[in-house]
């Protein structure tokens, strides 16, 4: 039984040691418009790339696929 309890007092402590970090506003919480600004260039960069070379891309993915041999 005492096992138990101290378990639970581990966990317990844990537990509000999380929840105090969460709650006390940490300040290295990440740049949010950067992350937006990089997730946006890099859409624009697959649509370039895709609209430059999806016609080569659709024919070796074609060629790949109908190389392929099942049993």
């Amino acid at each position: 039984m005492k096992t138990i309890i101290t378990a639970q007092r581990r966990l317990e402590r844990k537990l509000l040691t999380t929840l105090a970090g969460r709650l006390g506003g940490r300040s290295d919480r990440g740049d949010v418009p950067g992350w937006v600004l990089i997730t946006i260039m890099t859409a624009g960069l697959v649509t370039a790339l895709w609209a430059i070379a999806g016609p080569q891309l659709s024919s070796l993915f074609s060629d790949a696929i109908s190389s392929v041999k099942g049993p």
